[in-house]
């Protein structure tokens, strides 16, 4: 099977591109390597890859339709695993254009490649932050979402849209997943566990939002992979759902799964698990919630359960230490 992975050198893609290559398969991968955050790192992981045999690798950006179309067309994937954004809900209140551009152009270029391929299966990446202002836990699927308190959240929720009108227009088997957190091993920087740990090897203290209050379902990046790789084989049909719970449309073979274990975790509880890898104290600054962050997440997982008999298990102390494992090694700290 050939997957084309937009975002490839991404913290997922990455990851997912290097699975689905242990696993046989070949994976074209397409990223902008932009400069949100350190470039070398995004090298670095592309490096990797591109050992590989099977893997064919196209650095450009999803606004670019042209290239885009270009690269899929030559390859001619099965299915489209779309990774590929502008992510971080912080910065989207300094650079909101952005997100624009990658999240609504480039999924828009995305949608139309998989239309012209006629693809299998198209997987397409959404986040927690959908759940906006929802108030009741854990989140399920078939919850609204019409209230994002980002524009990083409000860009997902269209991407989810505009992903179910192609998949009605043009019967493009079509799944979201909705991430809960991510971490591990060449996570992004922009992320909490990232510039905790890195900011206690300098011997400098971190600021906790919130003050140490939120909770976030984390989920380790071997559990996430898992999920997708499963969820792959899993293309949504018209007609069959699995049961109430299910988020399958009634007018387009789509649905949303969340990814996450259903296991909140609590801010301090989480930096303690720092600690225990890092064999050293964080230095803690309690501050207030920042401008567009949420209390708390919980993934309900019934569905992703159902649909393929799984779901994340990872616990945190676990899954702090192999990022630690990892960030020392390639930091040489």
């Amino acid at each position: 099977m050939r997957v084309l992975v937009t975002g490839a050198a991404g913290f997922i893609g990455f990851h997912l591109s290097r699975r689905l290559l242990a696993d046989g398969h070949a994976v074209d991968g397409y990223d902008g390597m932009t400069p949100y955050y350190d470039v070398r790192l995004k090298q670095a992981r592309w490096a990797e890859l591109s050992r590989a045999s099977a893997f064919r690798g196209e650095v450009g950006m999803l606004e670019d339709a042209g290239a885009l179309s270009s690269f899929g067309e030559a390859g001619k994937p099965d299915l489209i695993v779309h990774l590929a954004a502008q992510a971080g809900v912080r910065y989207s209140l300094e650079n909101p254009r952005a997100y624009i551009d990658a999240n609504l152009v480039g999924t828009y270029n995305v949608l139309e490649l998989a239309r012209t391929l006629a693809v299998r299966h198209l997987l397409i990446a959404s986040t927690s932050s959908v759940y906006g202002a929802n108030a009741a836990m854990p989140f399920h699927e078939t919850d609204r979402t019409d209230h994002p308190l980002t524009l990083y959240a409000a860009t997902k929720k269209a991407t989810e849209d505009m992903a179910h009108s192609y998949a009605h227009l043009w019967k493009i088997p079509t799944t979201a997943f909705r991430f809960f957190t991510v971490y591990g091993p060449w996570g992004r920087p922009d992320m909490a566990l990232f510039k905790f740990v890195a900011a206690t090897l300098r011997g400098e203290p971190i600021d906790v939002y919130g003050r140490g209050e939120m909770k976030r379902d984390f989920t380790y990046i071997d559990d996430l992979l898992e999920a997708i790789v499963r969820l792959i084989d899993k293309a949504p049909r018209e007609g069959e759902a699995v049961g109430a719970i299910d988020s399958l449309s009634p007018a387009a073979p789509y649905r949303v799964v969340n990814i996450g274990g259903g296991q909140p975790v609590g801010l301090l509880a989480f930096i303690d698990a720092i600690e225990r890898a890092l064999g050293m104290p964080v230095a803690r600054r309690l501050t207030d919630m920042q401008k567009g962050d949420v209390p708390a997440t919980w993934a309900s997982p019934d569905l992703l359960r159902a649909l393929t008999g799984y779901s994340p298990t990872t616990d945190v102390d676990a899954g702090v230490r192999a990022f630690v494992e990892w960030y020392r090694g390639f930091y040489g700290n």
